[in-house]
């Protein structure tokens, strides 16, 4: 959506750019947005300036997968039903780690026990379930990871989904940020062009929070073992917002 507003004597033109989202692919934390300012006007003085909005999108290969490990058992007590869900977890644990994925790596993120009623809301036992969050880093050997711990939670256990990152992408946002900046000046530009005047200095760049775009991976749930599952991990598309401020020369005077 493009929007622009003429003052006299302050131009303002204002272009909104969408930026596509996506994905978990889970999981990024959130990037810290930025600011840069060049000292205002003075007090009372107009300042005619042009703001604008670019983007920059790069795409990187993942490197790492988080998934959304858990088991889940049913029986008659409370204590019975957690005491197998332990197991069960355990269990999952065990082969985790024995695949060579470290401790930091592994996360308990949830711990459950519910009634389980009948159709006339009559107690007839309990669930308990154990969720865990791995961090696999070879991702060539991630298929057979997930297998594994699958096969050690048995019937109880379930995989709700996994997602995708670049684990060190501090240059692909590096290249997004100078696209974005490239993008907003392309604009200024010709809005000054049309109106006339000439591009002056930057007065402020804001960033928006940089999103990753396409970083969730299938989600569902499955029991049992089997082979290898397929993992194909794709491309990760990083995009970064950036608002840039110029200030507009004065307009050249027209001849006598």
């Amino acid at each position: 959506m493009l929007r622009s507003r003429f003052t006299t004597p302050v131009l303002v033109v204002l272009a909104a750019l969408a930026v596509l989202s996506p994905g978990p692919l889970g999981t990024r934390p959130a990037f810290a947005s930025a600011t840069a300012t060049v000292d205002p006007a003075p007090a009372g003085e107009p300042r005619d300036s042009v703001l604008v909005d670019g983007t920059g999108e790069v795409y990187g290969t993942p490197d790492t997968l988080t998934a959304e490990l858990g088991v889940e058992t049913t029986a008659a007590t409370v204590g019975e039903a957690m005491d197998r869900a332990s197991v069960a977890a355990t269990r999952m644990r065990d082969a985790l780690l024995r695949a060579g994925i470290a401790r930091a790596d592994i996360q308990t993120s949830s711990v459950s026990v519910a009634p389980k009623e009948d159709e006339d809301q009559r107690i007839i036992g309990y669930t308990a379930s154990v969720g865990l969050t791995v961090k696999i880093r070879d991702l060539r050997r991630a298929g057979a990871i997930l297998s594994a711990a699958i096969a050690a939670g048995g019937n109880a256990a379930r995989l709700d989904g996994v997602s995708y990152a670049i684990d060190n992408d501090a240059a692909l946002l590096a290249t997004a940020r100078r696209k974005a900046f490239a993008d907003a000046r392309r604009k200024a530009e010709l809005y000054a062009r049309e109106a006339g005047r000439r591009l002056g200095r930057v007065l402020k760049v804001s960033e928006t929070a940089a999103s990753c775009g396409e970083c969730d991976g299938g989600r569902g749930a499955f029991a049992g073992g089997g082979s290898a599952a397929p993992i194909e991990p794709g491309r990760q598309r990083l995009t970064v917002t950036v608002t840039v401020e110029w200030a507009l020369d004065p307009s050249p005077r027209r001849a006598d």
